[in-house]
């Protein structure tokens, strides 16, 4: 079996540690590759899609992807501040109207052809001991010097001249390149349909916090349960992970198997794999579950005793949520257990998965796995939860951008695919992490002009900022019963919403591109028929589309 890939029932695991089981993996490999030109046209488009939306050619031949273990160990934490680590480009800015790269944005977002669009450049310096503030006020500089061009596809535009750059000093926070998370096993469960969606797979998101975007694990192991899929289906998400980098162990997972169970087993299996005496921390959370600062999430984790029993995540925003299913943690953002922790619960396994206990699970919504966990562990343990508040349910409903304009720092991210809960790409607004440091994603910073770029939007307030940027912007809500106030214990209450004033108008960020001079290219959008960016008599504040292009350079 190639790349780690394991199937339960199986009790032999293929590592390649010999010359005899190398030549056997070579033969195996060329029949797997074989089958898989055989497979339909469909398949092969449906696996160039999913690493095409990932940014990652895959290679000609499989990988020989090996788990982590103490014959292969991973370097020791590099410091970020290290010169060799630190972004340098010889990036020479051009501002001309490229009309092929507006005429693909147009296509890609379904703009007219003709729409305002501006570009930008932000050089950023990154210092040793600079807090990360909430906003960060960048004193005497304009985001618009002029004012926006009008560009129409098909029309030629001569030689443009590039406003100086903005200007911002960042800290210097640590780069995904950099990230050792030896420490850690990530246990998630999906379906192998959801998994090859190139709308919904979740390889994007893994890159960023399981590699160094640069095709190597970054030593955080990924055991992957697929729902009802064949050996071959298994083979070829083992395979499509192990191109990008993603150290992986892939199993099977039955549906019929009540899902509060399938979720407590993950529990058992994290503890009893073969890395774990390496591990520190094993971890559950959803294929929709997003951790956009791996530095600060080591640095979190590191504050607490790993050789205790501990269960660390965080409460659901919702009080109401609370009401439903209790106080525990809340999977989504994260559940990490110790080892002594997972060892307990894998202990009491039988006795947690009694039809008594997974009835007692039931909260009105079919039995929840994250009660059955707390259950588990509460009435077994004196081990009660450790809340670490930045991580992030998200259970709310509506417009995201109060939460994602905010400034603050998040350790996790859930909920962010829609089907209900909101849509956001943290795949794209964390790229600026790659040159910038993680620090830079959503960190927010306002011009003198009165605009304020978040990395999710660019947003413009034509009366000017007199709010508390502080207080959240109340443009979400939560689920049913929503009393008004629920999301205010973890939130505060918020400030009222700007939609339909006239008071704000924003370009939400849609693609972002790290380029091989160490530049990153950031597209934000608007829609001209936004119904948020309207006056107070329902007048549109803009009757035509926009883009704005933000580079991004260090100095």
């Amino acid at each position: 079996m190639i790349m780690g890939a394991k199937i339960p029932g199986t009790t032999k695991v293929v590592t390649m540690r010999n010359s005899c089981t190398r030549a056997l993996i070579a033969s195996v490999a060329f029949l797997v590759v074989l089958i898989f030109m055989l497979r339909s046209e469909q398949s092969i488009d449906v696996r160039s899609q999913i690493l095409r939306q990932s940014g990652v050619k895959s290679a000609g031949a499989v990988p020989e992807q090996q788990p982590l273990d103490q014959s292969t160990p991973m370097p020791p934490p590099q410091d970020p501040a290290l010169s060799e680590f630190e972004p340098q480009s010889d990036h020479v800015p051009n501002c001309d109207i490229d009309m092929d790269h507006l005429r693909e944005v147009k296509e890609r977002h379904q703009l007219e052809d003709k729409f305002q669009y501006m570009k930008r450049y932000v050089k950023f310096t990154r210092k040793d001991g600079l807090e990360r503030k909430s906003m960060t006020r960048l004193h005497d500089q304009n985001l618009l010097p002029n004012k926006f061009k009008t560009v129409e596809l098909g029309q030629h535009y001569g030689q443009q001249e590039c406003a100086e750059p903005l200007l911002v000093d960042v800290p210097r926070s640590g780069l995904p390149s950099t990230v050792n998370a030896s420490d850690f096993t990530f246990g998630i469960s999906t379906t192998y349909g959801r998994f090859m969606d190139p709308e919904t797979t979740s390889i994007n998101e893994w890159i960023f916090w399981l590699t160094d975007s640069r095709g190597n694990s970054n030593g955080g192991k990924l055991l992957l349960m697929l729902l009802d899929a064949s050996d071959e289906e298994l083979q070829e998400v083992a395979n499509l992970l192990g191109d990008v980098g993603i150290d992986v162990d892939v199993y099977h997972s039955d549906s019929s198997v009540e899902m509060a169970v399938r979720y407590l087993n993950l529990v058992p299996t994290l503890y009893t794999h073969r890395d774990t005496p390496n591990k520190k921390w094993l971890v559950t959370c959803d294929d929709d579950t997003f951790f956009p600062s791996m530095h600060g999430l080591i640095e979190e984790l590191g504050k607490h005793d790993h050789t205790r029993p501990k269960y660390i995540g965080t409460l659901s925003e919702d009080v109401g949520a609370l009401d439903r299913h209790g106080s525990q943690a809340f999977g989504g953002a994260g559940v990490f257990l110790s080892i002594p922790m997972a060892q307990r619960i894998t202990e009491l396994y039988a006795t947690c998965i009694s039809p008594e206990k997974i009835l007692e699970s039931d909260s009105g919504w079919g039995p929840q796995g994250d009660i059955i966990l707390r259950k588990c562990i509460y009435e077994n343990t004196d081990t009660r939860l450790t809340s670490v508040w930045n991580l992030w349910q998200l259970d709310f409903y509506g417009d995201p951008s109060g939460f994602y304009e905010w400034g603050i720092k998040p350790l996790s991210l859930h909920h962010y695919r829609g089907g209900g809960w909101h849509s956001a790409k943290p795949g794209q607004f964390t790229k600026i992490a790659h040159t910038c440091g993680e620090d830079c994603s959503l960190q927010r910073f306002q011009t003198s002009d009165d605009w304020v770029i978040s990395g999710y939007s660019i947003a413009h307030y034509p009366e000017g900022i007199d709010w508390d940027y502080y207080q959240q912007e109340g443009t979400l809500w939560a689920a049913p019963e929503n009393k008004g106030w629920n999301l205010d214990f973890v939130f505060g209450p918020q400030r009222p919403s700007l939609h339909g004033t006239g008071k704000k108008i924003a370009w939400e960020l849609k693609e972002s591109e790290v380029r091989s001079d160490s530049s990153v290219l950031q597209t934000y959008v608007r829609k001209k028929d936004d119904e948020r960016w309207v006056q107070q008599d329902g007048q549109p504040m803009s009757n035509i589309d926009g883009v704005i292009e933000l580079v991004w350079i260090p100095s």
